[in-house]
């Protein structure tokens, strides 16, 4: 049987199929500009928040100065794997490095809940150990945090819905920025009342609304690496769109996936006993997969005969 791939590679190998790497519906594929910017912008704030902690002697700015740190190692983790999924294919990745995205976005997951997890330790110890603290010089260190993570977060703002691992970094960013803010109205409830006890129960709190954001970005990160299909796709829906093409008498050993975090793969079979499709018929359930359900890669292998071949308990 004969195949066609939207490249106008043809094979007749006893088999059809399709591969469609046309129009993609994602996230702008290049943020290489905004990882600089925001490694170089959060570098530069982390040694001056760290100076003035150690000078003022402030554990709340050295707590968010580590913080800092960890979202640099996050934007790092996250530009690595946002390149590395760029990388051709080879003998041996024959899908290049797509999965790195996926890798990353998971790392980056790990990463601020063990960041969450150092807050929460500092903040608790804090409660029952109060220290002085130099509010004013907070709330203006803090205050300049809002505006390094804010706009950092907003250069990844664009391309938070469409992948994964972008939304990683900008919820690195956009939770700092939530840290810093918590510090300054600290500082001011400190100014204002002298209760120190503010401070470490503001970053509770914080740490609680970033265990929530990090959750669901944990959860995607691991149902994508465990090749579990995209929540915006039906799989029955999917079978039963293929079932009523023309000529197709049973569909099985059908597959959907993510190849990174902007690309998902399909494989299925479809037996169609009446005779031999067209390149016109894989070409024209390649583009529906696509325009419907985003299914950037998809191959199809045409069966002949009545199915009755499928013994692995795929054939539903």
């Amino acid at each position: 049987m004969a195949g066609g791939h939207s490249h106008d590679h043809h094979h007749g190998h006893g088999q059809g199929h399709s591969h469609d790497h046309g129009h993609h519906h994602h996230a702008p594929t290049s943020f290489g500009r905004a990882f600089a910017i925001g490694i170089a912008l959060n570098t530069v704030y982390v040694i001056v928040e760290a100076g003035y902690g150690l000078a003022i002697g402030s554990m709340a700015l050295l707590a968010d100065a580590g913080h800092n740190l960890s979202d640099i190692l996050g934007l790092i983790i996250a530009w690595t794997g946002a390149t590395l999924a760029k990388r051709a294919p080879s003998k041996r990745f024959t899908f290049g490095l797509r999965g790195s995205s996926i890798l990353a976005a998971l790392a980056n997951a790990i990463l601020l809940l063990v960041a969450v997890g150092l807050i929460a330790s500092e903040a608790i110890q804090r409660i029952f150990y109060p220290a002085p603290v130099a509010g004013g010089t907070i709330i203006i260190v803090a205050a300049i945090g809002i505006v390094v993570n804010g706009a950092t977060a907003m250069l990844f703002a664009r391309g938070r819905k469409g992948d994964i691992n972008i939304r990683g970094a900008y919820l690195h960013m956009a939770a700092d920025a939530a840290v810093s803010a918590g510090v300054v109205i600290a500082g001011a409830l400190i100014l204002w009342t002298g209760a120190t006890w503010i401070d470490p129960v503001t970053s509770l709190v914080i740490g609680l609304v970033i265990l929530l954001s990090t959750w669901e970005l944990l959860i995607g990160a691991v149902k994508m690496s465990l090749a579990a299909v995209p929540e915006h796709i039906d799989t029955d829906e999917v079978e039963a769109d293929l079932a009523a093409l023309d000529g197709v008498a049973h569909v099985h050993h059908l597959h959907i996936w993510n190849m990174s975090t902007t690309e998902t793969a399909m494989t299925v079979h479809l037996v169609m006993p009446a005779g031999h499709p067209g390149d016109d018929f894989l070409h024209a359930a390649q583009h529906r997969l696509e325009e419907k359900y985003q299914i950037g890669h998809s191959t199809i292998q045409i069966e002949r005969g009545d199915g009755g071949g499928c013994d692995d308990g795929e054939c539903g």
